[in-house]
């Protein structure tokens, strides 16, 4: 049963994280979990329409599943998921007072619309804006949005990923059936 994590083996559920098929537009590879968290971790990275070097100018995201059979207070369970998502904007809309509260309802909308129920779900939202000086004052001003969020998850782990994948590409500028789709150039501001 996956519904509490707490009666499958954890290479059962970290087998359904893997199995999950993505959009051709988001890369993503596991990575090594971070160490020290809880006793069981997998992690994942995903780059939205990176080039042939790997980077993106799009956005990119990260994604672990833990647990800890002692279930940790805050976590509400043994099975706690943690997320990063992080897109490049252009300046003006980096400016935009109702942004942090737009890419916190996007994580919640995403999970929502993947039927990825949960608890004790808890984040920040940072929006930064950046202006180059010295040697890159020719880069110009910048804006990024930044989600960092954990939530424990019920039922199959599948859903959340998926959750996960859908905010990363939204908060990159590519909603659900844009992978094919042109993009122009990174959303960030061309920089003189």
């Amino acid at each position: 049963m996956i519904d509490s994590g707490r009666l499958v083996p954890f290479e059962s559920l970290a087998a359904r994280v893997r199995d999950v098929e993505f959009r051709d537009d988001f890369a993503v590879s596991e990575i090594p979990a971070p160490r020290g968290l809880a006793p069981d971790a997998i992690a994942l990275a995903g780059d939205v329409r990176p080039d042939e070097t790997g980077a993106s100018a799009y956005g990119t995201g990260r994604f672990v599943l833990l647990r800890d059979a002692d279930e940790p207070d805050a976590w509400d369970g043994p099975l706690r998921i943690v997320a990063f998502a992080q897109a490049p904007l252009e300046t003006e809309i980096g400016t935009d007072p109702l942004l942090a509260d737009v890419a916190w309802s996007w994580l919640i909308d995403a999970l929502a619309s993947h039927g990825a129920e949960h608890t004790a779900a808890s984040g920040t939202a940072t929006k930064t804006l950046s202006t180059g000086y010295g040697t890159l004052a020719g880069e110009g001003d910048g804006a990024q949005i930044e989600l960092r969020a954990s939530w424990s998850p019920l039922g199959d782990p599948r859903a959340h990923v998926e959750a996960w994948a859908e905010l990363v590409c939204m908060l990159a500028g590519l909603p659900p059936g844009s992978e094919k789709i042109a993009v122009f150039g990174a959303r960030k501001a061309e920089r003189d």
